[in-house]
C-alpha cells in the first residue's frame, strides 16, 4: 500500500486524476516546495506535471509559465 512506502512519491498527473508512478506518502508542492500528503493532493498541473499546495500556488506557476498578459 502507498501509505506504507516512507518518502516522496512519484506521479504521473493528469487532467483529472493522477497515476502513481513510484509510491509514496507525500509530494512537493512545485512552488514553496510544502509537503503535500497524497490524500490531500487537489490541485496539480497535467501540462506542467506539477503538484501544488492550493489555488494561489497553482495561479503562480501558471502565470510563471505563461505570463500575466497570457490570453
Amino acid at each position: 500500500m502507498a501509505a506504507d512506502i516512507q518518502g516522496p512519491a512519484v506521479l504521473h498527473y493528469g487532467a483529472a486524476d493522477f497515476d502513481i508512478v513510484r509510491p509514496g506518502q507525500f509530494v512537493l508542492c512545485a512552488v514553496s516546495g510544502a509537503r503535500i500528503d497524497l490524500h490531500d493532493l487537489k490541485y496539480w498541473s497535467a501540462e506542467f506535471q506539477e503538484a501544488y499546495r492550493g489555488a494561489d500556488e497553482a495561479t503562480q506557476s501558471f502565470l510563471k509559465h505563461r505570463g500575466p498578459d497570457f490570453r
